[in-house]
């Protein structure tokens, strides 16, 4: 219901229309477009379980057959940067996008199949499989709402593809503000950090403190200069400081030149309290598990990530009796909970650097939701142009929440809620007349009823109200 109100208000059923309109199709590209959108939304099946057991289901039925689902979904694959720039734009209009500054991000996505295809190929996974994988670039504008996406093969490495990627992406979707990079520790190599500045743009990452050379690690574990932040009920979430140095970067370019740069950065360290938490207990669940080994004799190979706490050489580098690596465990109980966000944006202030960074994972969060709640891998799909169509719509289900999450209700509630809110809202015909709302009243509910002005807290629901609810 929200997702269809929104959709509605974008209001690109024309566009899509005028982009369809060669192919001459015996069925409304829009029609199989917006009911896949809310489908995936509600219940991420198959393509051919969604056909049959969701779309019947929605308020709004369908009119064309499976075949043409899979149909309509080859031509937004096929269509699918041209499809984005038409949301995008239609955002713009309607909900005012910031392209003072913009963040990008890339992904992948893994596929249980052991034949390579032309877009499914085998590279860096992010889940640490050796499956073929497909990469995706991320834009999104200051507000954090995406305003573009590309997809490449596996293979490709992030670093390169991330240049590349930025031009395209702001050049066609006319994002004309600097772009901040953000990015895992695995993203970030001094050819990027250097063309980045050179380019205008600028980074944010995160660095390993276990990694840091001694003068700066002995400066986090410092309590001088830290800022506790407390939540809404008062309680302390993290504690955060910064410094701002000269830092030097280089890299031999493709002729065996040595570039360099000094660049002026901003380090922040943030301490999260409840990370720090789970950190420990991941630390006494390893060093237990180390501990079984050693009882029952085990071999090194056995011991698997556990034997970070282990010893199994000397200081000669001779063989000993496994024991307990004393020192790298109070090292890692040390710095648990420790983080460091290095960026160039010297001018941005600690608690705005630590949000755009966790306002990114957010945003990685719901593509982990849909990687598995929302089960954005189409393991059932082949056709390459089917796959770019698959991720169009979860590009799709991703943008219209975060406008119902950022825009309407100010980032007051999570992803997660909102997607719970989405999958549990059901009501019944009883007659011909009305409706009965099984939603279980709850803060989120009357919130949004009120957001939207529409009766979602109400128990009978007449066809009028059920109408109003997917119109502008």
């Amino acid at each position: 219901m929200p997702i269809a109100k929104i959709l509605n208000i974008l209001d690109v059923k024309e566009h899509f229309g005028y982009l369809s309109s060669s192919r001459k199709f015996e069925f409304d590209v829009y029609d199989v477009f917006s009911a896949l959108v809310y489908a995936r939304v509600v219940a991420p099946l198959s393509k051919h379980q969604t056909f049959h057991d969701i779309l019947p289901k929605l308020y709004v039925q369908k009119n064309f057959s499976y075949d043409q689902l899979l149909e309509g979904l080859e031509f937004m694959g096929e269509e699918y940067e041209k499809l984005v720039e038409i949301l995008t734009v239609a955002t713009d209009d309607n909900f005012i996008l910031d392209s003072s500054r913009s963040y990008f991000d890339c992904t992948n996505y893994y596929f249980e199949i052991d034949k390579e295809s032309t877009l499914q190929k085998r590279g860096p996974s992010k889940e640490n499989r050796r499956d073929p994988i497909v990469g995706m670039g991320l834009l999104l504008d200051a507000q954090m709402l995406p305003v573009g996406m590309k997809i490449f093969p596996g293979n490709e490495s992030e670093k390169p593809v991330m240049r590349d990627l930025i031009h395209d992406l702001k050049s066609r979707n006319n994002i004309k503000g600097r772009t901040i990079q953000i990015a895992d520790k695995g993203l970030n190599c001094a050819k990027n950090i250097i063309e980045a500045i050179d380019n205008g743009d600028g980074y944010l990452f995160s660095k390993s403190v276990k990694t840091l050379p001694e003068r700066e690690g002995q400066w986090v574990l410092l309590d001088d200069g830290f800022e506790t932040v407390f939540n809404q009920n008062g309680e302390p979430v993290y504690k955060i400081k910064e410094c701002i140095d000269t830092f030097t970067y280089s890299y031999k370019d493709d002729y065996g030149n040595v570039i360099t740069r000094n660049i002026k950065e901003k380090r922040t360290v943030t301490y999260n309290f409840s990370l720090a938490k789970k950190k420990l207990m991941e630390i006494n669940r390893m060093i237990e598990k180390a501990k079984a080994h050693r009882a029952c004799q085990a071999k090194k190979e056995e011991y698997g990530e556990s034997s970070k706490y282990m010893q199994f050489l000397d200081d000669q580098g001779k063989s000993i009796k496994p024991q307990l690596n004393l020192k790298a465990i109070a090292k890692d109980k040390e710095l648990a909970g420790y983080n460091m966000l290095v960026t160039s944006e010297i001018n941005m202030s600690s608690k705005d650097i630590y949000n755009a960074y966790h306002q990114l994972w957010q945003i990685e969060e719901s593509f982990r939701i849909m990687k598995s709640e929302l089960d954005t891998r189409p393991v059932y799909l082949q056709k390459e142009n089917r796959i770019k169509g698959h991720f169009f719509i979860c590009y799709t289900a991703v943008l219209l929440s975060r406008i119902l999450q950022f825009k309407i209700l100010e980032n007051k509630y999570s992803a997660s809620t909102i997607y719970d809110f989405m999958r549990k809202f059901r009501v019944v015909r009883i007659n011909s007349t009305r409706f009965i709302n099984l939603l279980t009243s709850k803060e989120f509910v009357t919130d949004l009823s009120k957001k939207l002005n529409q009766p979602i807290t109400n128990y009978y629901l007449t066809d009028k109200q059920i109408k109003m609810m997917h119109t502008r």
